[in-house]
Order: structure tokens, then sequence, then C-alpha cells
């Protein structure tokens, strides 16, 4: 494997850890309850 191959490969996965440690830290920040939301289809109502 090249050189540039590899820090593309440990690039990648860098950015793939990050994107996760982000989605999970969204995840569990969000506030419990209902979420009501209304928007161009309408009324939408979600349990959290």
């Amino acid at each position: 494997m090249k050189q540039n191959q590899l820090y593309a490969v440990i690039a990648l996965l860098v950015v793939i850890v990050i994107g996760l440690g982000a989605y999970i830290w969204r995840e569990q920040s969000k506030p419990e309850g209902v979420e009501i939301r209304l928007d161009e289809n309408g009324i939408s109502v979600e349990k959290n």
C-alpha cells in the first residue's frame, strides 16, 4: 500500500470516528419528552 493511500485510509477513519461521536453526542443531548413540529407536511408529534 502506498504511503498516500495509507494517509487517506487514516483520514477516512478519523472522519468516521468524529462523525459517529457527533451523532452519539447529539442523540444523547436531545431533551426528553414530546417533540411537536409544524412543516410543509403538516403537524407531527414524536416522543423522544
